[in-house]
């Protein structure tokens, strides 16, 4: 009887629904047509004949009733988008085949409704030049279902109702739409689901900002925090920005008991997605020290017992209240405002990994962002990248000195859409003191864009130039060079711990991650290509660090108060120290050389590969870098560059070219002779 006396009420809701649409067809048909004298109409009561009859005849009527209409009648029938001017009456396959040609093709869809081209007097009227207003030719517009817009090219309507779907606003003021049950839609990312809202890819206009294009971002944090909880657990891990929570979910899945994981964010709706999205992966939510059990979101019969924190509050307040050993940040734009928080209580030995996402400001299109975000002069250069991560790692480790910690950089990433910096933390102000000394300033030529840092000291030279090992200055017109930075001038990964992050993606099963990592590696080692095998040991990787491991320690209480004091960690700081001055000398070299943009003209270069080679056997220490695919970082200067480059080239035609091409290498072997005849450093050999 519940159910039946239910379904009564269901159908007398939907006579009552039905009732009213039909008093509002009613009320609009018998309601006179008025032309508005605006290109927006904001009245309900003024808009115009085309978009009455674009809406309210088209869809409620639906169009293929009106094309049905126009059949079976016999008599002449003008078009209802068209002036009579521009289309006369016709019969009805006339009207037809008009209707479907000049209207329906061009429609823009939207929602199930389609907004068809009207012809119509639409458009204000222009006045001429006595001052009396005339009707000018009406042309092809369409008429906005959400808020009555006139606009005249398809492609501006199609990017008009573009905005509205960012903005969340999809409801028609005119048409009564009955708006989806669910809006949302779930995604998945390793074996990890989020449910986003339909604008998500937009961080201005949403509250759940998910950009798939960061998926490689993620992985390369992921095994960055996995060799972080092999070497000591728990630990407390923190995602300053959650947005859908993505990250944190992906921590908590799959290193289990090994993390404590804390997703943060700011925006109320932000927390509560990552609420849903946390039992939408069977995860325990906790709010201010209590746990929400949701049974319905657990599933029955299941049980769960991994627990993720989820905060509400500015990152910076968290950061200053609680202490953590990893930390991410990833916010919409540039990183320093957060960092002097992030090394204010982040234990000893611990990782803060950020992500910078302006990258017009890093990557030189907007220099005067860069001088006031980072305080450091930057030109557009061909190793632009590496310049960015660099400007990065030195604010990192200026506002890590103020804390009197140092840093360790055990990964930089730079790629097209974000700068990633991975560095371990170092208590002390020893530590400080050595990192803030690798922070110099580059000089840059800007002819042949041959680089060097400057020399330690704040002595000033008579002549800066001499520093360069290219001669442009005395061959070229004016200044020639320019002082780029300060920058971090020390190295950019350690190769140890990128080993241990390959083995950790390969047993996640992390694709992206595993080729990019096995560059890296070969870029930390300035080496070309080698074969690694996933099922190999970690310990290899953990003696080769050049920063420092630690064993997961004891749970006993008494061996967490012995590892865990102030003169033990003291004392594995100082040797992490000693150990980096002594491997000082086995850094790759800073920067690349792009082979395309030192070519010679008329010579084909050869591939980068055997290119390789032939700088290896020639003494030098070469690789492939991740920057760049083109580039070749590599310890040799910019003539020995060429001076390889032009002896294994081939010409490409016969003739005047190839002497041309003899003459330069003439020029490139005598201006190679002056560099050798300077003091050289000595050359090390491939590994």
């Amino acid at each position: 009887d519940g159910m039946v006396v239910s379904e009564k009420v269901k159908n007398n809701n939907l006579d009552v629904k039905e009732s009213k649409l039909e008093t509002e067809e009613k009320g609009a048909e018998e309601e006179p047509t008025k032309e508005s004298d605006s290109n927006i109409l904001d009245v309900s009561s003024d808009y115009p004949r085309g978009f009455i009859i674009n809406f309210l005849f088209p869809y409620m009527l639906a169009l293929t009733e009106v094309f049905l209409m126009c059949l079976f009648s016999g008599e002449k029938k003008p078009c209802p988008l068209c002036s009579e001017d521009k289309y006369k009456a016709c019969y009805s396959h006339k009207l037809h085949r008009h209707l479907l040609n000049f209207h329906w093709k061009v429609s823009v869809e939207f929602e199930g409704y389609r907004m068809c081209i009207c012809y119509l007097p639409c458009h204000p009227v222009k006045p001429n030049l006595v001052g009396d207003q005339t009707f000018s030719k009406t042309g092809a517009h369409y008429h906005c279902i959400i808020c009555s817009a006139t606009i005249a090219r398809r492609t501006d309507m199609i990017s008009h109702i573009n905005r509205h779907v960012n903005k969340g606003e999809t409801e028609s003021r005119f048409i009564t739409v009955p708006a989806p049950k669910n809006s949302q839609q779930v995604l998945k990312e390793s074996a990890t689901d989020v449910r986003v809202l339909p604008n998500y890819s937009t961080p201005q206009k949403t509250d759940s900002y998910f950009n798939p294009k960061m998926k490689l971002n993620r992985q390369l944090i992921f095994s960055s925090l996995a060799v972080l909880a092999k070497e000591r657990t728990p630990i407390d891990c923190l995602d300053a920005f959650g947005a859908t929570g993505i990250m944190g979910l992906q921590w908590a899945k799959h290193l289990r008991s090994s993390v404590r994981v804390t997703i943060n964010d700011c925006n109320e709706n932000s927390v509560a997605m990552i609420q849903e999205n946390c039992h939408l992966n069977k995860m325990k939510v906790k709010l201010n020290t209590k746990e929400d059990d949701n049974d319905e979101a657990m599933g029955d019969g299941e049980d769960s017992t991994d627990t993720i924190e989820v905060t509400k509050m500015d990152a910076n307040v968290i950061m200053h209240l609680r202490s953590f050993d990893f930390i991410h940040l990833d916010p919409f734009g540039t990183t320093v405002n957060y960092l002097d928080s992030a090394f204010r209580n982040v234990r000893n030995l611990g990782i803060v990994s950020l992500t910078s996402t302006d990258t017009s400001s890093l990557y030189a299109k907007a220099q005067h962002v860069a001088l006031r975000h980072y305080g450091s002069h930057i030109v557009r250069t061909e190793y632009y990248k590496e310049l960015a991560a660099r400007i990065v790692i030195a604010a990192v480790a200026r506002a890590a000195a103020r804390c009197n910690k140092g840093i360790e950089v055990l990964l930089a990433v730079a790629l097209e859409h974000f700068v990633l910096v991975v560095v371990r933390v170092l208590r002390g102000p020893t530590s400080a003191d050595d990192s803030v000394r690798k922070i110099r300033y580059l000089i840059h030529c800007q002819w042949c864009e041959e680089r060097i840092f400057q020399k330690e000291g704040n002595m000033l030279e008579e002549n800066p130039y001499q520093q360069l090992p290219c001669d442009c200055h005395g061959s070229m017109p004016g200044k020639t060079a320019v002082v780029l930075g300060p920058l971090w001038s020390g190295a950019l990964f350690n190769a140890g711990f990128l080993r241990r992050m390959y083995f950790e993606s390969a047993q996640y099963g992390l694709d992206e991650a595993q080729s990019l990592l096995k560059t890296l590696v070969c870029e930390a080692e300035c080496t070309t290509s080698k074969h690694y095998s996933m099922y190999a040991s970690c310990e290899e990787a953990k003696q080769e660090e050049c920063g420092v491991y630690i064993k997961t320690p004891n749970t006993s209480p008494e061996s967490l108060v012995y590892s865990l004091g102030k003169r033990k960690s003291d004392e594995v700081t100082r040797n992490v120290n000693k150990r980096q001055k002594a491997e000082n000398s086995a850094e790759h070299p800073a920067f690349y050389y792009n082979i395309h943009r030192h070519s010679i003209k008329g010579m084909n270069m050869p591939k980068l590969n055997r290119f390789l080679n032939y700088l290896s056997e020639a003494g030098y220490r070469v690789s492939r870098t991740h920057f760049d695919p083109m580039g070749v970082r590599t310890n040799a200067p910019l003539a020995q560059f060429k001076t390889v480059l032009l002896k294994y080239s081939t010409p490409t035609y016969g003739g005047g070219q190839v002497e041309d091409a003899e003459v330069l290498e003439e020029d490139q072997s005598g201006a190679a002779a002056t560099v050798f005849t300077k003091d050289c450093p000595p050359h090390c050999t491939a590994d």
